[in-house]
């Protein structure tokens, strides 16, 4: 993922609200959002490059969405996928705390990452730039491609939006598919500077993004109620002309 919104705790039919968008090369192959045969308790999509995925939850509860961290000098191609970081953690049964202290050292083994994981009724938060695990407080959070609620353009215009369509106990689904389609153009003296050039800062500022050969492939949904009722929804794009490819919903209720 590249950019996660979501209303944790702070709303009265649902502890969790979450959007996401995920970023990716058009050319790497994935599947949409489903129950995986080889392990029919997790529901993600799957990187078929690698076989990890960017965000899932188990029958369970169990749950992790995964941004990487934007830092190209430190970036190496040889390092592990951090799409097993999600992965690993919804095939465990390690607490957050626990999972963390597995990794040990081997966090350096990956390129950047911030993870928010555990379950859909207790999150935490955990970079490899910080080595720091926190619980996450009640509120709006976002998180893009630096650390939580680090004040880049799209998450603060994210947060900002989320929390006045949350402001009602019922409210319009499809706003927030908009609020993730957002491609209005930041500023560039309010960009970013992560050592990718004013171009690139350019194409990844908005909340979609679109470029020839990289952008937004998917938006998911997810909102679990009081009751643990979950609703997740995962629409897909065509690159480049940004049109509807197509969209999986599921509703299910967690053990």
């Amino acid at each position: 993922m590249c950019l996660v919104l979501f209303a944790y705790d702070c709303h009265p039919r649902y502890k969790l609200v979450m959007a996401a968008n995920r970023d990716e090369f058009y050319e790497r192959p994935a599947l949409p959002a489903d129950f995986w045969p080889d392990d029919p308790a997790i529901l993600a999509g799957r990187d078929l490059r690698e076989g990890g995925t960017w965000m899932g939850l188990t029958r369970g509860g169990r749950f992790a969405v995964l941004t990487n961290f934007r830092d190209p000098s430190r970036f190496k191609a040889d390092r592990k996928s951090r799409g097993h970081l999600v992965q690993n953690y919804l095939t465990s049964q390690l607490d957050p705390l626990a999972y963390i202290e597995s990794l040990g050292k081997t966090t350096a083994d990956y390129n950047g990452f911030n993870l928010l994981f555990g379950s859909t009724q207790t999150l935490f938060y955990y970079s490899n730039q910080q080595d720091a695990l926190r619980p996450l407080e009640a509120g709006i959070h976002g998180l893009s491609n630096a650390l939580l609620d680090d004040p880049w353009p799209k998450v603060t215009k994210g947060r900002t939006s989320l929390e006045k369509i949350i402001r009602h106990e019922s409210f319009d689904k499809e706003d927030l598919f908009v609020l993730m389609a957002d491609r209005e153009q930041p500023a560039d003296q309010d960009l970013p500077q992560t050592g990718v050039g004013l171009e690139m800062e350019r194409i990844l500022g908005p909340a979609f993004v679109t470029s020839p050969n990289y952008g937004t492939r998917v938006t998911t949904l997810l909102l679990v109620d009081h009751q643990n009722r979950v609703e997740y929804f995962e629409r897909s794009f065509v690159p480049i002309e940004c049109l509807t490819a197509g969209q999986v919903h599921y509703e299910i209720s967690l053990a």
